[in-house]
């Protein structure tokens, strides 16, 4: 015998020592009864996501100072009574993106009832009106905000100026609001809030008004950048006043504060001069 034939002889002893395993037959009883799990726990799952008490109740909203509960939900498409489990909380994600007021959102589901948001606001920084109503703009002068009716926000509101075909998206192109968003971007929050008004009817005389209805006169759009700062430090140091205050005028070289009762000598530091 050659070496082929001698290599297919061992190959055939080998093959009568190891036969091929048998193929096992499942038994039909196993097969129903694995079915028969797959469709409970089919109805389980169906009884869970269409239940009543799975259904979206409650919003618990975070990170918001200008949104509320309503502005979520419309920008998320969310409808209270839809099932829970329904909600797919990458596809609100995406919803609440497109929302040019809202930076990030992170969105969680929290049974049986409730969607947890926590969001991050793009911050506006003052509003305007339009001939529909009033728009919010950010620092770059994006609107990102329209409604109707004024809101009490606390952000000051530019008057003396009237916007036309703006809309959420837009970016301004007056350049009064211009100056005036670039003022304002130079305060931290905390004196943004103390301020209620910035009227531009005279560009040589913008008017600043704060909570208090005291008079911030900041004259023409020069020295742009101290005026911010002096505001700043003042608005800062507002609360703290002991005397009422009339005005403030940081609109020559040599700002002054009337009180009341009196005038402050300019010579005297701003943050010295409401005490």
């Amino acid at each position: 015998m050659d070496e082929k034939e001698i290599a297919e002889a061992e190959e055939q002893e080998l093959g009568n020592q190891f036969p091929p395993p048998k193929k096992l037959r499942r038994s039909p009883r196993r097969l129903l009864k694995g079915l028969a799990f797959l469709i409970i726990c089919g109805g389980i799952m169906s009884i869970i996501v269409y239940s009543p008490l799975f259904t979206l109740q409650r919003v618990v909203l975070t990170g918001n100072t200008y949104l509320n509960e309503d502005d979520i939900l419309t920008s998320g498409r969310l409808h209270k009574g839809e099932p829970l489990f329904q909600l797919q909380t990458s596809e609100v994600t995406q919803n609440l993106m497109k929302d040019l007021r809202i930076e990030s959102a992170v969105v969680r589901r929290r049974v049986p009832d409730t969607l947890e948001i926590e969001v991050k606001e793009r911050m506006p920084v003052a509003t305007v009106a339009c001939e529909y109503g009033y728009l919010d703009l950010d620092r770059q002068g994006k609107v990102i905000g329209s409604y109707k009716k004024l809101r009490k926000m606390p952000i000051p509101l530019i008057t003396g100026t009237k916007m036309h075909d703006m809309y959420i998206g837009d970016d301004n192109k007056d350049k009064r609001v211009a100056k005036v968003l670039e003022f304002l971007s130079q305060l931290d929050e905390e004196a943004l809030n103390h301020l209620s008004e910035v009227n531009v009817t005279n560009p040589d005389a913008i008017m600043a008004y704060t909570n208090q209805a005291v008079q911030i006169r900041l004259g023409n759009f020069e020295r742009w950048d101290e005026k911010a700062k002096l505001t700043r430090d003042f608005l800062l140091n507002l609360p703290h006043a002991r005397h009422q205050i009339e005005y403030v005028d940081f609109s020559y070289t040599a700002p002054f504060i009337r009180l009341k009762d009196k005038l402050v000598d300019p010579d005297v530091k701003v943050n010295e001069k409401a005490q």
